[in-house]
């Protein structure tokens, strides 16, 4: 048919075909399709735009074999006036009235002063001057309301049952059809009175896929996020004003570095209809980034009207880590560049306390690993065969040993608590580390006692530093820190209270954790003549000691100390759940060490233990050592290994030159 234009300006606001009397005996349903080529793109909706129109009545300025169409109808259509256009007929299927209609409102030409759009009127009038006609998703409508003309643009169109919208949905305006008003920012109209509706237009997506967005293992602080800050702004103005309360203007979010709060608040701001978010290096957002939590900021900026709601983003679970390795290895999986061995489930759980930006560390020394190994260092010049590289599970294990959790265990620390290694000392040392073991399983599984703490009290050198060490190892927790005064060495009284209490929020942040405080006195700065100690150090340890962990944080501390009376003499004892005294090894203890290291002969072992007894551990080594090195030196290299034997004359000799106590 031979396209012109509607033969009047009334009768372009109908939103109607126009086609001669004999022409329109052809439609039975007075509906067709118009365009030859746009029948054929129901099988591809996608790639298509169909415009799908109501023939009305005939008008004598529309002769046969003519159709007549508005601006709007030949720019969807993509004709002109003259064109030839095929129409074919259109049989509506069964249920095919609209439920809920979304249109978005502009002008057709632009206005500067701005208009006040009654919902309910509108959408009264609209079902009236269009019912029955079918309207398409995507499709353009002009209408005159009030002696203003509009424009509205079909952005959902849902049948009865149907939950989502796509690009070629359509159906029946009906009378029962519902109506949801949307406007873009700077269109100049405001729709006001509009009942029931929710905003869409809020967000730019109608759904959130958190792995689309690079946001691992946060499913749980991003649905805290949406119901406190943005729930209620989706519903209307009106719901909110007869609500009688306000929007949350601020959000804080709060966390040890490199949990995704930064790249939360970005990725929030580009799902939000309006400007691209900005980061502002200010000194509040400085406070933020190196912040571990709120302690920082003006109680002032916290109140309601601020920066009310506070989420704390800690450090990703199991399976957090897990969506967080999907998402940084998803691109190379797709590339084939991923090996089939590699076991992300296995690699969650191998990364405890490790933040999403430590997991991307991994993946980064893990993918070096697979692309050094293409790179020939003879010749750089040589062709790389890209197809070749694939990222193995060893390499994610080589990685992981160049990547150390901030909040992990501080494994070199505990090994140097026993540089020796751990030895069999005897049924006193076996028993204190039994009954401390207990208490890792205690802290494992207590509900009502999240806080256990342990104090090892013995002469210096019996093992305790060693013991709690062995402890932290054995015990598997993800954080295990340990707190010495050699590593607070020059430190202010007050410098030694905030790293002490930083080491104690890091425990508050892991689901198990262990603090070891080693040589106690040390920390207090305890000296024996006044006697003077740190009170401020003292007051800080016990307030940490009786501090009961957050919900869902259990924690195990583990204390040394060489003055237990003194200890006991400032109340700090009394702070610690149990107490086990580590004390020297006895002749029969020290026969097991000296068998262990197998440095004598074995008739003089009896006689060695016999002098060895109420000996510490640590000096039992350092005495053992010294006699390696034989009369003149030298000696020690073969006797450790097991070419010769310690001279108990010269062990003996060696003996009376220690000093006991």
């Amino acid at each position: 048919m031979e396209v012109v234009n509607t033969p009047s300006k009334e009768l372009a606001f109908t939103n109607y075909a126009y086609v001669s009397a004999a022409d329109l005996r052809r439609f039975p349903d007075s509906i067709a399709f118009v365009g030859d080529t746009l029948v054929l793109t129901l099988r591809y909706p996608h790639s298509v735009t169909l415009c799908l129109l109501a023939l009305h009545t005939a008008h004598d300025a529309i002769t046969s074999g003519q159709i007549g169409l508005n601006g709007i109808h030949s720019r969807q259509a993509k004709v002109s006036s003259g064109d030839s256009v095929t129409v074919s007929s259109f049989v509506p299927p069964e249920d095919f009235k609209l439920a809920l209609l979304t249109l978005e409102l502009s002008y057709v030409k632009a206005k500067a002063n701005k208009e006040q759009l009654d919902a309910v009127l509108l959408a009264r009038q609209l079902r009236k001057r269009f019912l029955d006609q079918v309207m398409t998703t995507g499709q353009k409508v002009t209408f005159e309301f009030c002696g203003i003309n509009y424009i509205f643009i079909v952005n959902q169109a849902l049948l009865e049952g149907q939950e989502s919208s796509t690009p070629l949905d359509r159906g029946f305006l009906s009378s029962d059809t519902y109506i949801i008003f949307e406007t873009v920012s700077n269109s100049g109209i405001k729709v006001i009175n509009q009942k029931e509706a929710a905003s869409s237009k809020l967000f730019k997506h109608k759904e959130f896929n958190l792995e689309k967005l690079g946001i691992g293992g946060l499913s749980a602080e991003f649905t805290d996020i949406f119901r406190r800050a943005f729930a209620s702004r989706v519903f209307p103005p009106h719901v909110v004003s007869r609500l009688g309360i306000k929007h949350v203007k601020g959000i804080l979010l709060y966390g040890p570095p490199g949990t995704g709060k930064t790249l939360m608040a970005r990725q929030i701001g580009k799902l939000l209809n309006g400007k691209d978010p900005k980061a502002c290096f200010s000194g509040l957002n400085i406070s933020f980034r190196f912040a571990s939590g709120m302690i920082d900021l003006d109680e002032a900026l916290l109140r309601p009207g601020r920066l009310e709601v506070h989420i704390e983003i800690n450090l990703p679970d199991e399976n957090g880590r897990f969506q967080i390795l999907q998402i940084h290895t998803n691109k190379m999986k797709e590339s084939s560049f991923l090996s089939p061995d590699v076991n992300l489930q296995e690699l969650a759980a191998r990364t405890k306390n490790c933040s999403g930006a430590e997991l991307e560390g991994v993946v980064k020394s893990a993918v070096s690993y697979a692309l050094n190994r293409q790179i020939s260092m003879d010749d750089l010049t040589k062709p790389l065969d890209e197809e070749s590289i694939k990222v193995t599970m060893d390499d994610f294990v080589n990685g992981l040993q160049e990547i150390t959790p901030a909040f992990g265990a501080s494994t070199d620390n505990l090994e140097r608590c026993r540089l020796r290694g751990i030895v069999d000392c005897g049924k006193p040392h076996e028993h204190i580390y039994k009954r401390a073991m207990l208490l890792v399983e205690q802290v494992k599984v207590s509900r009502g006692s999240p806080l256990v703490t342990c104090l090892l009290e013995g002469p210096a050198g019996s093992g305790k530093s060693a013991t709690a060490a062995t402890v932290g190892i054995d015990s598997d927790f993800a954080y295990v820190k340990v707190i010495s005064a050699e590593t607070m060495i020059g430190f202010s009284e007050s410098s030694k209270c905030a790293q002490i209490c930083k080491v104690f929020e890091g425990a508050y942040k892991s689901p198990l954790s262990i603090i070891i405080l080693d040589d106690i006195e040390r920390l207090l700065e305890y000296v024996a003549i006044g006697p003077r100690f740190s009170n401020l150090i003292s007051q800080t340890l016990l307030v940490l000691l009786k501090q009961v962990p957050p919900k869902g944080k259990n924690l195990l501390v583990i204390g040394t100390t060489s003055e237990v009376e003194f200890l006991e003499s400032i109340g700090m004892c009394d702070v610690f759940s149990v107490t086990y005294h580590v004390p020297k090894l006895k002749k029969e203890d020290a026969k097991k060490v000296l068998q262990h290291l197998n440095v004598f002969n074995e008739g003089d072992i009896d006689a060695a233990a016999e002098a060895l007894d109420d000996m510490p551990l640590k000096k039992l080594y350092t005495l053992v050592e010294m006699t390696a090195q034989g009369r003149t030196g030298g000696s020690a290299e073969a006797i450790y290994a097991g070419k010769e034997n310690i001279d108990i004359d010269h062990f003996f000799s060696i003996l009376g030159d220690i000093i006991r106590h």
